[in-house]
């Protein structure tokens, strides 16, 4: 059973603490790692070095538009891509575990089911723009 008058509020926090994570990750590409070296850790996995910049306006678009509930189920669905990225570059070759130097896939797939949640589960509460549905 699903209450109807908690389940928007869940949802909203669900959307704007996923929003915040992606921000939380491009920031750390940017001002930590620097765009030049994200995109040389991309050409290090043999991806093209620009790339990085793309996946990194994608993080942004797509962190905005969960935080201000634009399209967010669509957004949440366009954000699993990058994810499952990371799992085949990244992470899925580190193991299961994330405590290893790449970390492992176990948080990103976490994060991608969430995704997934909130785009099976409504756009919640103050969305600006509903996703929407035919």
């Amino acid at each position: 059973m699903v209450d109807t008058r908690t389940a928007p509020v869940a949802l909203l926090i669900l959307r704007v603490v996923l929003g915040l994570l992606f921000l939380a990750h491009v920031w750390l590409k940017i001002f930590v790692f620097t765009p030049a070296g994200t995109a040389g850790f991309f050409a290090s996995l043999g991806l093209p070095g620009w790339f990085a910049y793309v996946t990194m306006l994608w993080e942004i678009l797509g962190a905005a538009a969960l935080i201000l509930g634009v399209w967010p189920r669509a957004a949440a669905l366009a954000m699993v891509p990058l994810l499952l990225g990371t799992i085949v570059t990244v992470h899925g070759p580190a193991g299961f575990f994330f405590d290893s130097q790449y970390g492992g896939w176990e948080y990103p797939a976490f994060w991608i089911v969430a995704l997934i949640v909130l785009a099976l589960s409504g756009d919640g509460a103050k969305a600006l723009r509903p996703t929407p549905l035919r």
